[in-house]
């Protein structure tokens, strides 16, 4: 049955004002469309892509909130040290269930694909097993890629004989999709050096994307990106491979930023930064100037290196707060970065929906095109600038055509008038 949604202001399609679903996908998208027996009225309201929240660890979901321990230092590596005996114990039930509950969350406001960040240091693989059944799961209404990550190091880590290159070669058997890393947490400049030149080995071998954690701390002399975007290039995987957070990157020489962009550019790679996450943890060392945390994301829009936002954490160990509405991370990202030209707004939506999607590799099945999924959501605002500036509700989340969630648009019972007075 064919569904006609009228009245519509589609994201990009400035000459769009309806568009046609037939089979659970787009049809056409124009004006003055075919008559249809079934029509949904949107009012004027805007219409996206879904949200792709591309760096979310899923895994840490709400253990900030327990009596088991607290980051007294507010600082990453007290986290990772925490979380290390935090993890031990837990079932696969346990995690699955906390896992579920953060999906739901980041769901109830418009998103509809994550890259799962998934501790593999743990010899038993607890929490990929849980992220990879949830994945087959809920992949009718949700598209999870499930990446490898070895949180407490590649070979920094060793427990019952298995390094963390080994769980992340195993999680990869098991059907992970991308293989992680985190250089800046080995114990050597030399030992984080190797760690990439596997990454990017067994990514080669086993056929998955990268997404290394790269340098996310302040010390400028961190410059794991730097050999993870050679060692890209080298292989001509510098497409399938994402840095994130890359924060010590914010902080370096200008000179020495401005070869790098240049090679970012020859490689391809993408980028992902967590606003929210690192501004808080970031600059704890520092005195006044007290550093943003983010890496140059204002750089890389203006030389079209692919970069997208990510939530990260939702209260846990690393960060305290956080919801998963990714309108807030783009809200705080585009103020931390100053990302407010006109052209920006009329651009900024796409840091949360399609560059997310183009690291991801879901080019082929995600966007607002006659014949891909009708995968969208609707935003309470007439306009990208309105939605940004009021950091617009997401009230409808459609997949395949079919509705995952609609909201009513905020009214009021007594309109405010302050020329009268509303007397109850």
């Amino acid at each position: 049955m064919k569904k006609k949604f009228i009245n519509a202001v589609i994201y990009k399609h400035e000459n769009a004002s309806e568009f046609i679903i037939e089979d659970g996908k787009f049809k056409e998208i124009g004006t003055n469309l075919e008559e249809v027996s079934e029509v949904i009225d949107l009012k004027g309201c805007l219409v996206l892509p879904p949200y792709v929240d591309s760096h979310l660890h899923l895994d840490y979901y709400f253990t900030g909130q327990t009596d088991k321990a607290t980051n007294q230092t507010g600082t990453l590596f007290e986290a990772i040290d925490i979380w290390n005996d935090f993890k031990k114990g837990t079932s696969k039930q346990e995690m699955k269930d906390r896992m579920r509950q953060a999906i739901m969350d980041v769901a109830s406001y418009g998103t509809q694909f994550i890259r799962a960040q998934t501790d593999c240091t743990d010899p038993n693989l607890t929490g990929i097993k849980a992220a990879i059944e949830l994945r087959d799961e809920l992949k009718d209404k949700i598209t999870i890629q499930v990446v490898a990550f070895p949180q407490n190091g590649m070979y920094s880590y060793n427990e019952e004989g298995k390094s963390g290159r080994d769980l992340v070669e195993e999680a990869l058997k098991l059907g992970a999709d991308c293989v992680g890393g985190i250089p800046h947490n080995e114990w050597s400049r030399e030992i984080g050096e190797k760690s990439v030149h596997e990454i990017v080995r067994l990514a080669v071998k086993y056929d998955k994307l990268i997404d290394v954690h790269c340098d996310e701390t302040d010390d400028t002399h961190a410059r794991f990106l730097e050999v993870l975007n050679a060692e890209a290039m080298k292989q001509g995987y510098g497409k399938f491979t994402t840095a994130s957070h890359t924060c010590s990157f914010g902080s370096v020489d200008n000179s020495y930023a401005f070869r790098m962009m240049g090679l970012f550019k020859k490689s391809g790679i993408h980028f992902v930064s967590c606003p929210t996450e690192n501004v808080f943890l970031q600059g704890r060392q520092d005195n006044y100037p007290v550093r943003r945390g983010i890496t140059r994301v204002r750089d890389f829009v203006r030389n079209d290196i692919n970069v997208a936002f990510g939530q990260d954490s939702i209260v846990d160990l690393w960060y305290p707060a956080g919801n998963g509405n990714m309108m807030n991370i783009l809200d705080h990202g585009i103020h931390l970065a100053q990302l407010m030209t006109k052209d920006d707004f009329n651009n900024n939506f796409d840091l949360i929906t399609y560059n997310g999607a183009k690291l991801m590799k879901l080019e082929s099945e995600y966007g607002l095109e006659a014949g891909k999924p009708a995968n969208f959501i609707v935003l309470d605002a007439p306009n990208v600038f309105e939605a940004l500036r009021n950091r617009s509700e997401c009230i409808a989340s459609i997949r395949n055509g079919d509705y995952l969630f609609k909201k009513q648009p905020s009214v009021y019972k007594i309109d405010l008038d302050i020329s009268n007075t509303n007397k109850i």
